[in-house]
């Protein structure tokens, strides 16, 4: 698939009932992936979905977060079309600190590729400098 169109797999049969259709990212998956970089540029290679609300409520200027649920989903959706790559975190350290399991993310290649020719396209999103791939 075409980097340029790495955004368009997310409307699929899976999220909209239809034929598959061309479409931008919605904003919170263009900040998703923005915050999931500004994350592992400041050491973490690997994100939670609450440590990505706080960074994206810390960038969100006039798109405000309304919804962990929405955020969720969103995430569900970059991982489906491989710009996201999402695995359960070891069950020992979330038994340790007696909490649930945290499902931790890293934007992968693609992911960074897509952002990259979304912003070229489209300008920054945000405004957050920095954002070539690595």
């Amino acid at each position: 698939m075409c980097l340029d169109h790495q955004f368009d797999k997310l409307e699929s049969d899976t999220f909209s009932g239809h034929a598959p259709q061309a479409r931008n990212p919605a904003p919170l998956e263009v900040d998703i992936l923005e915050a999931g970089l500004d994350l592992r540029r400041t050491g973490g290679a690997r994100f939670h979905g609450f440590q990505l609300a706080k960074a994206i409520a810390d960038h969100a200027g006039p798109r405000p977060l309304t919804s962990h649920g929405t955020l969720y989903e969103a995430l569900q959706r970059l991982e489906e079309a491989g710009l996201l790559e999402g695995q359960w975190e070891d069950p020992d350290i979330a038994a340790a600190e007696a909490r649930p399991r945290r499902r931790l993310y890293s934007v992968t290649g693609a992911g960074e590729r897509a952002l990259v020719a979304w912003q070229a396209r489209y300008g920054r999103a945000a405004g957050r400098p920095g954002l070539e791939p690595t």
